[in-house]
């Protein structure tokens, strides 16, 4: 009587065990996932503080031919 309880159990702890790898893996795939969207977000902003670098630069030096022209 007891070894026919073991083998439900088994494949019960079995089935357990696969829904948790799953979930385990799912929930991996979407932290990687946010890892990279958040990399890419962070090389956004570096771009755009940049060209706003470059922007800002290129007015200063408009300005300074200005004054020395004027």
């Amino acid at each position: 009587m007891l070894g026919s309880h073991i083998v439900p159990l088994g494949v019960f702890a079995m089935v357990v065990l696969i829904v948790a790898i799953a979930s385990m893996k799912k929930m991996r795939e979407k932290e990687l996932e946010a890892h990279q969207q958040l990399r890419q977000q962070e090389m956004e902003h570096e771009r755009k503080m940049k060209e706003l670098e470059i922007e800002k630069t290129k007015l200063e030096l408009e300005k300074a031919r200005a004054t020395k022209n004027g």
